[in-house]
């Protein structure tokens, strides 16, 4: 396991994996540090096809008694996202985790271009030249404080473009959410991250209800 427990807290320059969440959070929400820690991961593997994150939050993180929380492995994911295909560029995934699904879709999106080859389906690999981050949406929503710093990671560190809602997807109360923004043509360039205000706009877009603190 390349990110184990050992070389994710060298990278967060953390000495117990409790302090992880609060502290990958705090990263992600300024940016010269967050381009800085995506760089350091990307200096131990660059294949974003899968879960980095998958064996360090289910062994140290994942709230399994209290939450039941548990991770989909990669090739029930792969099934889901052929089973449901995407040709429309939004995606909606509730109780997301760290992204493990999520991630498994955007990974067949940039391979396959849904979007963007609707016209050349006939032409093997144009997909390389198609994608547009820009015309992917990815929406998830997740309830657990632990697991939602590894899910904003996960998407901002892939150029996603979409929300990431700290929220009870039953009861549509929530806690925080996040813009995961990239404004460009460019596949390869980090996200934005950026914290929704809580204001009733945003309650109805987002089809939520702010907890009251």
């Amino acid at each position: 396991m390349q990110f184990d427990v050992n070389t994710v807290n060298k990278i967060l320059n953390i000495d117990d994996a409790y302090k992880a969440p609060d502290t990958l959070l705090a990263l992600m929400l300024n940016k010269t540090q967050r381009e800085n820690i995506f760089k350091k991961f990307l200096n131990i593997s660059t294949d974003l096809s899968f879960d980095w994150f998958h064996e360090y939050f289910e062994d140290e993180q994942a709230e399994r008694k209290s939450k039941k929380q548990d991770f989909t492995p990669d090739s029930i994911a792969t099934l889901l996202n052929k089973l449901t295909g995407n040709t429309t560029g939004y995606y909606y995934e509730p109780t997301a985790g760290t992204g493990g699904i999520l991630i498994t879709r955007w990974w067949q999106d940039c391979l396959n271009d849904p979007v963007g080859t609707k016209n050349n389906t006939n032409i093997p690999g144009i997909s390389f030249f198609t994608y547009d981050p820009r015309k992917y949406w990815y929406q998830v929503e997740e309830l657990s404080d632990r697991a939602v710093p590894f899910l904003i990671f996960n998407m901002a560190i892939r150029g996603m473009n979409g929300v990431a809602i700290q929220c009870d997807s039953l009861s549509r109360e929530a806690k925080e959410a996040y813009f995961i923004r990239n404004d460009t043509d460019n596949a390869l360039a980090f996200s934005e991250v950026i914290e929704v205000p809580k204001t009733k706009d945003f309650e109805k877009e987002l089809n939520i209800n702010w907890k009251e603190v």
